[in-house]
């Protein structure tokens, strides 16, 4: 299968013809979209409905996770909503098999990277905060659990290794994952794990376990030169 991905899309509508044009050109380059979170810029209605306007001009199916900039205004569920209505196969924790590929996914979360990672003691938010992390990387686990396909493909917002997020100012990397969604990765040997949110970011790494990982946020790949807001991948 031939699929393309991007990730921090943060669709505006006085972009919208030239958004249509970008984006409508997968149907005739990939079997199936992968959006990788931030579909909008504050989390608004409004803005997952511009979202929706241009996805109404993609026929391949679209499988999604969402992203930091969607939880904003505090209308995740909302926007949820507006995506599964409109035929997104969104994920949160959950797995789908689409012509013979399983895909896995959750947005996962920060708390940075081994052996630095934060750790649940002290403070109550502290522990808040790591229980949050190890959530949604038992999300992530959960999800791939479920696939049964020789091909598995992992989705998340937050990246699960330190390396996709270098360019980024170092002080922030603790801000931008998780090694935690990394060991959830290496427990099922997916063959691509797909994230965004870091836009300074690297755009390829491995996980300890030879995973390969793609940073597809649209920054990183309008600096590597991509023709489209998608990157392609054949799997």
């Amino acid at each position: 299968m031939r699929i393309a991905a991007a990730a921090d899309i943060h669709l505006r509508p006085e972009r919208r013809e030239s958004n249509v044009r970008a984006y409508s050109a997968v149907n005739d380059l990939a079997e199936l979209l992968v959006i990788a979170g931030d579909f909008t810029n504050h989390g608004m209605q409004d803005e997952m409905q511009e979202c929706l306007r241009v996805f109404e001009h993609i026929h391949v199916p679209i499988v999604a996770v969402m992203g930091n900039h969607d939880y904003e205004s505090g209308h995740q569920d909302e926007l949820a909503g507006m995506l599964r209505v409109a035929g997104v196969h969104l994920l949160d924790g959950q797995g789908i098999e689409i012509g013979g590929i399983g895909f896995g996914g959750t947005k996962g979360f920060c708390g940075g990277f081994a052996p630095h990672e934060l750790m649940a003691f002290g403070e109550g938010a502290i522990k808040k905060f790591v229980e949050i992390s190890e959530r949604e990387a038992i999300k992530l686990d959960y999800a791939l659990a479920q696939l049964h396909t020789p091909v598995k493909v992992a989705i998340t917002h937050y990246s699960p290794i330190k390396e996709t997020v270098i360019g980024e100012p170092e002080p922030i990397f603790p801000f931008l994952g998780s090694s935690r969604l990394e060991r959830a990765l290496d427990r099922h040997n997916p063959a691509l794990a797909l994230h965004g949110h870091a836009h300074k970011g690297s755009f390829s790494a491995h996980t300890l376990a030879g995973t390969r990982v793609c940073n597809v946020a649209v920054h990183v790949l309008q600096r590597r030169g991509e023709p489209h807001p998608f990157v392609i991948f054949d799997l």
